[in-house]
């Protein structure tokens, strides 16, 4: 049996960190791992059920494609790729490379996902989505109003004296967070929820105040108000960081009476809120993404948000709005939720015009080209997506639809093929968290049964069909290499980086035989024109996969 430290990598807070235990290329065990301090006590049920979805006789393992009758059948990676080569071809030689659209999801984080663009923009880029679907508007709220969208770290929680959990529910959503909530609660914090539900999570807190759904912006202004009104507010914070508050002081007109008229909130209570949060500091909020999925969603968001800065309880232990911490994006070129927005010139050369949100009507709306194809990787849009019927009609009307995919999902059952997709423990990847610093590697501890490819190797394999000269760009992922020319060969590990131009592989010298190194039996014994130095880096090699 071997063991292995390993992260997961789905869209969800935590990006937890644990054990897994390996035997006869099945997982067996996964157990927690008490190094990452965000999730020393393991995985939630979700997570410990990877090793049913693993092994899963219900799994995609073979590429399936649709026959003439509209049933599958299984096919072999090297026919479904051939057949995929010929009719992207065919599409983008009458179409153009834009009648191709590109849907990716968040379904598994990871750098490897950034091969995919390297490959759609080699073919001549394509037709991508903008927005998201999950937490956009409130990071862009954050971003506004604080400048970059971070918070304290997790375990902080435990110095809050007040915690607030505004429209989460992390008993469900994000179960290491209730670690930190209820040590913080043995140490005295007071736990408010402020929920139209009665959730699980409420069932552990002090207070409990339940608004009309979609008022919490409204409840949020008059508690600001009442801050300023009874002077429970931090004035040196105030000089000190915050532009703009005598223009909010003068725009605050809400009365306590029309706050409870509109959120259901009596006004005695509204005023004892405003107390707790005013005097009993340090104070946390916890907001759920569910707050901003409203028409006003975003500015919902800053109305909340207001009560962390009007008191000082920012950028202090035990304070602060925790929203979303991209800390741990550091590989982004442009972080979230700017790279959301299309912008024209800097999209070249893939033509980013179809809504996340308004995906099946933008499909089929758009024209000079018209769409003819999807390949849709890491996501399942015609459940996932607003106005199903739409999205669904959409991916009908296409002439070619490509699914890479686990399982037989309901946009997998629309495809022309379906491509087996890789398991999380199939690939080696590097991994960052939206709610922790960490940044993580995630090892590769199984081999993928029958054809399973990542989409990175399912990339490079379809790019030597398609006669692509791309083929250094595209190494499917951290592995081993042959190196070798006429003076010798070495097998090594490789990893692709942005420090090193196309055309370079790059050798740190120094490392033994019987560590994979002896770079010198590629070179040759040459002198340099003067000096008699060594001419070592006049070597020409040929690269190919060693694993």
């Amino acid at each position: 049996m071997e063991e292995f430290v390993t992260a997961c990598p789905r869209n969800c807070y935590s990006t937890c960190t644990f054990r897994v235990q390996v035997e006869n290329n099945r997982i067996i065990r996964i157990l927690p791992y008490s190094g990452n301090l965000a999730t020393p006590e393991g995985p939630c049920i979700k997570g410990l059920s990877y090793i049913e979805r693993t092994h899963s006789p219900d799994r995609i393992i073979h590429p399936l494609i649709r026959t003439s009758s509209g049933k599958f059948r299984e096919s072999s990676s090297n026919e479904a790729l051939e057949i995929i080569s010929d009719k992207l071809g065919s599409i983008i030689e009458e179409w153009g490379s834009p009648s191709i659209l590109w849907y990716r999801g968040s379904g598994m984080a990871g750098l490897t996902n950034d091969i995919g663009s390297a490959f759609w923009k080699a073919l001549g880029g394509t037709t991508l989505t903008y927005g998201n679907l999950c937490w956009p508007a409130g990071l862009e709220a954050v971003r506004l109003t604080l400048g970059s969208v971070k918070h304290n770290v997790p375990w902080d929680l435990e110095n809050a004296r007040t915690i607030i959990i505004w429209g989460k529910n992390p008993a469900e959503t994000n179960i290491q967070e209730i670690a930190f909530i209820t040590r913080a609660k043995e140490k005295g914090s007071t736990i408010i929820v402020i929920d139209p539900l009665r959730t699980t999570t409420a069932d552990k807190a002090d207070i409990l105040f339940c608004p009309r759904t979609g008022t919490d912006g409204a409840l949020a202004l008059a508690i600001a108000k009442t801050l300023i009104d009874n002077n429970l507010i931090d004035r040196e914070f105030i000089g000190k960081y915050v532009k703009g508050f005598e223009e909010l002081k003068q725009s605050l007109k809400i009365t306590l009476a029309e706050a409870e008229s509109i959120t259901g909130i009596p006004e005695e209570n509204i005023i004892g809120l405003a107390e707790i949060i005013g005097k009993k500091g340090p104070v946390t909020i916890l907001p759920g993404y569910g707050l901003q999925r409203h028409h006003n969603g975003g500015q919902t968001i800053r109305s909340v948000l207001l009560l962390s800065v009007l008191t000082g309880n920012i950028g202090k232990p035990g304070s602060g709005f925790n929203y979303a911490n991209l800390q741990s994006y550091i590989f982004d070129e442009l972080k979230e939720p700017l790279s959301y927005y299309p912008d024209p010139e800097k999209d070249m050369p893939f033509r980013r015009t179809i809504s996340m949100t308004k995906l099946g009507s933008d499909m089929l709306n758009t024209h000079d080209p018209v769409l003819k194809a999807a390949w849709i990787e890491r996501g399942n849009p015609v459940l996932q997506s607003p106005d199903t019927n739409s999205v669904k009609k959409a991916f009908s009307a296409l002439e070619f639809k490509v699914v890479v995919e686990q399982f037989m999902t309901d946009t997998a059952s629309l495809a022309n093929i379906i491509l087996p997709a890789k398991d999380i423990f199939e690939q080696s990847d590097i991994l960052g968290s939206y709610w922790s610093p960490y940044i993580q590697f995630k090892p590769k501890v199984i081999q993928s049964p029958g054809e399973v490819m990542p989409e990175s190797e399912i990339y490079y394999n379809l790019s030597q069909r398609m006669n692509m000269n791309i083929s250094t760009d595209l190494i499917p992922e951290p592995g081993k290499i042959r190196v070798f020319n006429l003076t010798g060969e070495l097998i090594s590990k490789a990893r692709i980086s942005n420090r090193v131009p196309t055309g370079i592989v790059m050798f740190p010298n120094g490392i033994w035989f019987n560590e994979g190194g002896g770079v010198n039996r590629l070179i040759s014994a040459e002198e340099t024109d003067i000096g008699f130095g060594a001419a070592f880096h006049d070597n020409r090699v040929e690269i190919e996969r060693a694993d």
